[in-house]
């Protein structure tokens, strides 16, 4: 193998022309050869017998020249990328450009990792944001617990708004039943609009065992064809009126959802869990403010096949997120009235962003001089098992060493770039709306 010419294209991509040669290329045809003999029919030989010669006579000298170059074309190109110290982010496009007796020559066109240049990551100035907890909050928490922990029960009253009716019932349009009219031990929440216009009003001040007559009329846009516009008559009988029975805010109450025996240690437990979660929301927007600032003082060249391969993650990504719904892409597509490659097109902004992300933070990984240990990496891993719920050894088979390595490294870019911000924090009441405040560089770097 002999790497004859490296040639840098626009947009970090390289153009490389290898040769193979010689004796590695005549053994390579003489192997394929001997693999190929056994399915070729000569006259007067039987089947593996033939002389090489006489095949290549017959066939032609390069008959087997192919399944060499196929054989020997995937390690001579990564041997010449080694060669040429290319940081390849891609496959290649390979072109066979010659071939004959004496071997071949090839051209791989390659996406490499571009250059990066980062201008300023230290001393970014930022806004964080100190959200308070207010008591509407909590009271919806409280809300939110009494609605999760609320019963419904039996009662010997007429029905009224918001109850339940267990009902039976049959339609008719002009005194003939039609499909789907008819339903038996049917619950259902009086104005709740699940049935047609003034249907359930009609059942309200109602008891358990009363039989009502209810006269509807169907919407012009009912979806059932042969109904839209008819007046109908459901016969309904009533089975059971139930109302829902909410927990009162007590003691008691506290002790049945939680782990306090008192309401106000449960709310002082809930106020703190919004606050965490303020806390934690806070810190998100605020790296991302510190990355915004970042992408602006970074100058890069990003191949269009990194961003091609981020768009292919982000897709099958969001297909198993359909498949886990019981959906599958195509359904998906025929639903919004997509097709594949605007689907995909969606998808190329947020990937550009991200692989221009990653480029940077690698970049300040460099310039820091960030190593991470051995520690990190098995502390990685083990957080990544225990997310999926995996064994360890099990997700070490599906991500590498080197991608946990650069992944914790960049994390510690992040700690860098933040720990030597410039943040400033500013309060946001319940009616002031956090607008997102971009970061900014420091006046003299900007100069």
């Amino acid at each position: 193998m002999n790497v004859k010419e490296v040639k840098k294209l626009e947009k970090s991509t390289v153009e490389m022309i290898v040769e193979v040669k010689g004796e590695e290329f005549k053994k390579a045809v003489d192997a394929a050869f001997k693999k190929n003999l056994s399915k070729i029919t000569v006259p007067g030989f039987r089947k593996g017998k033939a002389p090489r010669k006489l095949v290549e006579s017959l066939y032609g000298e390069g008959v087997f020249f192919e399944d060499a170059v196929n054989a020997l074309y995937p390690e001579a190109y990564e041997n010449a990328v080694k060669e040429s110290d290319l940081k390849v982010v891609a496959q290649p496009e390979i072109e066979i450009t010659e071939v004959d007796a004496e071997g071949f020559t090839f051209k791989a066109v390659v996406a490499v990792k571009p250059e990066v240049e980062v201008k300023a990551y230290k001393g970014i100035k930022a806004t964080k944001n100190v959200y308070t907890v207010t008591e509407t909050e909590v009271k919806a928490r409280l809300e939110q617990l009494q609605k999760q922990n609320e019963r419904t029960i039996v009662v010997e009253r007429e029905s009224k708004d918001g109850d339940t009716v267990n009902i039976d019932f049959d339609g008719s349009v002009d005194g003939v039943h039609f499909d789907g009219g008819k339903g038996e031990n049917y619950d259902l929440v009086l104005g709740s609009g699940s049935f047609i216009p003034g249907f359930e009003p009609q059942l309200v001040g109602k008891k358990a065992g009363e039989e009502v007559k209810v006269e509807v009329t169907f919407p012009e846009d009912y979806h059932a064809e042969d109904l839209k516009g008819k007046a109908a008559i459901f016969d309904c009988k009533i089975n059971e009126v139930k109302e829902t029975e909410v927990p009162e805010l007590d003691d008691e109450f506290a002790k049945d959802v939680s782990e306090f025996d008192t309401l106000a240690d449960l709310k002082k437990d809930i106020r703190k869990s919004i606050k965490e979660q303020k806390e934690r929301q806070a810190a998100n927007e605020l790296d991302n403010a510190l990355i915004d600032a970042l992408l602006e003082n970074t100058e890069v060249e990003i191949p269009a096949a990194m961003v091609d391969q981020k768009v292919d993650t982000m897709c099958g990504e969001f297909e198993q997120r359909l498949a886990g719904s019981g959906l599958n892409l195509k359904t998906y597509l025929q639903y919004t009235g997509m097709d594949e490659a605007s689907f995909r097109k969606g998808f190329e902004e947020d990937a550009q962003k991200q692989v221009k992300v990653r480029l940077a933070l690698e970049k300040v990984v460099e310039l820091e001089g960030i190593v991470i240990s051995d520690e990190d990496v098995e502390a990685e891993y083990k957080n990544i098992a225990d997310a999926y719920n995996m064994p360890v050894d099990q997700i070490k088979m599906y991500i590498p060493n080197t991608e946990i390595m650069m992944d914790c490294a960049v994390g510690k870019a992040v700690e860098v770039i933040r720990n030597n911000a410039e943040v400033t924090e500013e309060k946001v009441t319940a009616k002031k709306t956090a607008a997102k405040k971009p970061a900014a560089k420091k006046a003299e770097d900007k100069e």
